[in-house]
């Protein structure tokens, strides 16, 4: 095992604070530019295109990404391969959004004249206000940092935290002024936790149908159990001469009789079930279910219409097993 000289834990704090350094700077170029640019991609009929080279592409992704789900449609285009080809993918409904800490990156540049031709308009993300990038753009953000993190002043570092910060203050912006919610995200994240939670319904993992376990009140507790064998819920609704919800039976409710000492062959669910039971409706967010099921205590709801017809079951292991 070599022995190492460096003080990694001070090199690591020395790192964040030269970047948080940087960002916090950003704070005064949060200005009229800045509000421009909101509203040149806010008032943009087509998409953002976000374009970088390098380090600053990787950044431009991933800011793409970010606007794309909280409601500014946007995707990446690498300028090298637009150069290429790609740059069809570019229309005059569209925003250009540049990222460069130098503004001087050549495959950038080399596009600036299509841009223009296409009447494009163009906002540049960079670390030099005088650059050539900067001076083409109709709205020129500074991103400058005093100095990188890294000690050769190479390797970009505190310049892709700052366009990192810079752009996710620029998606959060519109989001605000779009009125976008946590539902619009869930439908741009439906395999996500979060979309689970904002979109999954008591309807969809509801037991239903031939899956309902339903018995009478003066049905009798063999024939009950029959029933909750058969439909393996652990549990059976017990229904009125209207059909609506009277009760519940449950494996408890027999135990609590046995220990009682009662004859179960001569009782009927009239004089054994759970009254009252807890009931949710079917358009009720998973989410919500899941709620009132630790909150009461129990492992099951009843999903009940307006009438309070069971109209299915919600169990507990369903709910957990789509990840709510």
């Amino acid at each position: 095992m070599p022995e190492f000289t460096t003080d990694f834990c001070a090199s690591g704090r020395r790192v964040l604070a030269i970047e948080a350094r940087a960002v916090a700077e950003l704070e005064d170029r949060i200005d009229e530019r800045f509000a421009a640019a909101c509203r040149l991609m806010l008032d943009c009929r087509g998409r953002v295109v976000v374009i970088g080279m390098g380090k600053s592409g990787h950044i431009g992704g991933k800011l793409a990404a970010t606007l794309a789900s909280t409601g500014t449609p946007a995707f990446f285009v690498h300028p090298g391969e637009a150069g290429h080809g790609d740059l069809g993918m570019i229309t005059a409904q569209d925003v250009v959004l540049a990222l460069s800490n130098s503004g001087e990156t050549a495959e950038i540049l080399t596009l600036l004249p299509v841009i223009k031709r296409l009447g494009v308009p163009l906002i540049s993300l960079t670390g030099r206000p005088h650059s050539t990038l900067a001076q083409a753009a109709e709205v020129s953000l500074d991103a400058t940092v005093g100095e990188e993190a890294c000690p050769l002043g190479l390797a970009p570092t505190a310049s892709t935290t700052a366009a990192l910060a810079f752009g996710d203050a620029l998606a959060v912006a519109l989001l605000e002024a779009r009125g976008f919610t946590a539902e619009d995200f869930a439908f741009s994240h439906p395999a996500g936790a979060l979309g689970k939670r904002l979109l999954l319904r008591v309807a969809d993992l509801m037991h239903k149908d031939e899956a309902l376990p339903r018995v009478t009140l003066d049905t009798g507790i063999v024939d009950a159990l029959r029933e909750i064998t058969g439909k393996r819920l652990g549990m059976t609704t017990v229904l009125d001469a209207e059909g609506r919800l009277a009760g519940l039976f449950t494996d408890g409710d027999l135990r609590r009789a046995l220990e009682a000492r009662l004859d179960v062959h001569g009782l009927s669910m009239a004089e054994v079930m759970t009254r009252h039971p807890k009931t949710i409706g079917a358009e009720e967010l998973a989410a919500e279910a899941l709620r009132q099921m630790e909150e009461y205590k129990i492992t099951c709801l009843v999903v009940a219409d307006g009438e309070r017809r069971p109209v299915g079951i919600v169990h507990l292991h369903d709910i957990l097993k789509e990840g709510v």
